[in-house]
């Protein structure tokens, strides 16, 4: 079978196609076709499935470089390796945040399936291993809603659980300790708007980024909450987490309960909440698997790797 598709931009070509070509090999690679350029148009020639495969991400690269101004082999091979196709995605609402060069869309059907579940419910759980975007869509739905004004504010917690070493030994006072736990929430916003409007809201408290300890006590209306890294929480630390929701607010619960980093026999609360709240009409549960894992293509293997190894010794 033989297909013709005229590309969107022929000034893009060159980001399209990647240095030296090295995003059309890769798919000539991977799904066994030919790939030819001619002017502005592509030819792809093999079997009639992997063409119309072929041809569905080709579009999938145009829309992605459109959108986000770059285009790599990465993420070439995610399009290729997860199980979508861009009309499964398209129902999927883009996220419009603060950053002018950014629309966030989930890129695979369980992002999707998140993204619908943050906003049809007031308080989602969502567990999945690294990589999957539970913090960076989570953040995003926060951040939109913000830019929408159905929120006031945005509440972004994680508990601070040495993973193998100690806060007592780390330099600096309390906020210096605690900084490097809060990092990846720092990293997803900077993501979404630029550093002078995001150091605004931080000052405005518009925008907090705190340790879980902070939350006792208040009550959050008008609010987008995350509580980050939640598998790290203890039974007592997520009820009151929990318990923070106030009215007009938004809550949502992520982690890894593969990756729990406390004491040797202590309870994770997002364990114990998941199993009694689950059957709750409002409360929303969702589990990512690496299937939708976003980051580099071994991150994937990595995690399966580790699972194999966790399963072998059962």
């Amino acid at each position: 079978m033989e297909l013709t598709i005229q590309l969107d931009s022929a000034r893009k070509q060159p980001e399209l196609f990647g240095p030296a070509d090295s995003n059309l090999r890769l798919l000539r690679q991977r799904l066994g076709v030919r790939i030819t350029a001619r002017q502005a148009n592509l030819i792809i020639t093999g079997t009639e499935k992997n063409v119309n495969k072929a041809a569905e991400i080709i579009d999938r690269m145009q829309k992605h470089l459109n959108k986000r101004g770059s285009l790599t082999v990465e993420d070439v091979a995610a399009f290729i390796t997860r199980d979508n196709s861009p009309e499964t995605l398209a129902a999927g609402k883009a996220i419009t945040v603060y950053s002018g060069k950014k629309v966030i869309e989930p890129s695979t059907k369980g992002q999707l399936k998140y993204v619908e579940t943050m906003l049809a419910n007031d308080l989602t759980f969502c567990i999945g291993p690294a990589g999957t975007g539970k913090t960076y869509l989570a953040v995003a739905v926060a951040v939109a809603m913000l830019k929408k004004k159905q929120i006031r504010r945005i509440v972004l917690a994680r508990p601070a659980v040495e993973a193998g070493e100690k806060l007592g030994f780390l330099p600096g006072d309390i906020q210096a300790k605690v900084n490097p736990y809060l990092r990846p929430l720092f990293d997803a916003l900077e993501d979404m708007m630029d550093f002078t409007q995001m150091k605004k809201f931080i000052e405005l408290d518009i925008i907090e980024i705190i340790p879980l300890a902070f939350m006792r006590g208040r009550t959050l209306n008008d609010a987008a909450i995350i509580c980050d890294e939640a598998q790290n929480t203890s039974p007592l630390q997520m009820l009151m987490v929990l318990t923070r929701l106030g009215h007009g607010s938004k809550m949502i619960i992520t982690g890894d309960i593969t990756q729990i980093d406390l004491e040797q026999g202590q309870k994770s609360g997002m364990v114990e909440a998941i199993a009694t709240l689950r059957r709750i009409k409002g409360i929303a549960y969702v589990e990512l698997t690496r299937r939708d894992i976003v980051r580099h293509r071994l991150v994937q293997n990595i995690v399966q790797a580790y699972r194999k190894k966790g399963k072998d010794k059962t």
